[in-house]
């Protein structure tokens, strides 16, 4: 559920994720988890990031699970346990080749003995995260999977073990059953959105988001008139341009590239101009009877044709995640 569940609206998503199966809530911070418990979620939630030492009592106090790799962090979540007469239930993450946060390997059994001791601390669950599980060749995915059973033997041999164990991200979900463990992160994929090309979704997931607004105003231009910002654009001829209140206040991007088209009335219309904060202008002229009032899709299918995450991201030089991600939380979420 990071990112206001990869822009499609957490508190709808966890809703419907746990009324159909899910059992544990994911997200980037403390902020966020707070947000979910404030609004009635009350399933368990593990802060997959950073969470800093002022923030540990808040934490605690909405009951949520934390992640934790730096002794520092233990200490201050074991004070604030204490101070609270709580429990700070935590997830060790494990940096088997991802080179973002968490313990190297070899830390991973002096770490372990140096907080396990601590009062209020409980050593809930330990996890890994894949940086190619969705690429073509799993070499390298695999490698980090035995780096990360590795870790829970030697743990094993001092006598540590976990209730949770994760590191199967959507891709190695759907390729690695042997990453499963006894939890799984699924993020991408519950979406009805591609890990990447070399990983298919299974038959039957479908997109679960359409971007969509409606067409404010439509006006013909005579030749030579210039449309947006900076008079990049202009009207060789007469033509027709249709103006939508969609701009890069809502995420939908104006540079360095920009998406290329809308569709209205199932064909592809072309943004013309700069993006505005508010509003861009699409070229309708070649659609005949274009009106106010008349619906524009900005990702989704409409007729016979359909704007993907995917598409829109090979535009825009980036992954389908961030195309998703970027639309800000003024854009309302309709179920």
């Amino acid at each position: 559920l990071k990112a206001d569940a990869y822009g499609h609206g957490a508190l709808t998503v966890a809703r419907t994720a746990l009324n159909n199966g899910a059992s544990f809530c994911g997200v980037a911070s403390v902020n966020e988890a707070v947000r979910l418990r404030d609004n009635g979620v009350d399933a368990p939630i593990l802060v997959l990031g950073y969470t800093p030492a002022w923030l540990a009592k808040q934490a605690l106090l909405h009951d949520v699970t934390l992640t934790l790799y730096d002794t520092d962090a233990a200490r201050a979540f074991s004070r604030a346990a204490t101070d609270l007469r709580r429990t700070a239930r935590v997830h060790i993450k494990v940096d088997t080749g991802m080179g973002r946060l968490g313990l190297l390997p070899h830390q991973v059994v002096p770490f372990v003995e140096r907080i396990r001791d601590l009062p209020g601390l409980d050593l809930e669950g330990i996890f890994t995260h894949f940086s190619v599980a969705d690429a073509e060749d799993l070499e390298y995915t695999r490698g980090q999977l035995s780096r990360f059973r590795e870790v829970l033997d030697r743990l094993a041999e001092i006598g540590v073990t976990f209730p949770f164990i994760h590191c199967a991200n959507s891709a190695a979900i759907l390729r690695l059953p042997e990453a499963h463990f006894n939890m799984v992160r699924l993020g991408l994929a519950m979406y009805g959105l591609q890990p990447s090309p070399h990983v298919p979704l299974p038959r039957g997931f479908r997109p679960a988001l359409t971007w969509k607004t409606t067409i404010a105003q439509v006006k013909t231009l005579p030749p030579g008139s210039y449309v947006s910002y900076g008079n990049t654009y202009r009207t060789e001829k007469e033509e027709t341009i249709a103006v939508i209140p969609v701009g890069y206040a809502d995420g939908f991007r104006r540079a360095p590239t920009r998406w290329q088209a809308v569709l209205v009335r199932g064909r592809r219309a072309p943004i013309v101009g700069q993006v505005c904060m508010d509003q861009t202008m699409i070229s309708v002229s070649h659609i005949p009877n274009v009106r106010v009032g008349d619906e524009a899709v900005l990702i989704g299918r409409q007729g016979e044709d359909e704007i993907t995450a995917e598409e829109v991201a090979e535009w825009l030089g980036t992954v389908n995640y961030e195309v998703v991600s970027e639309i800000l939380a003024r854009v309302p979420r309709v179920v």
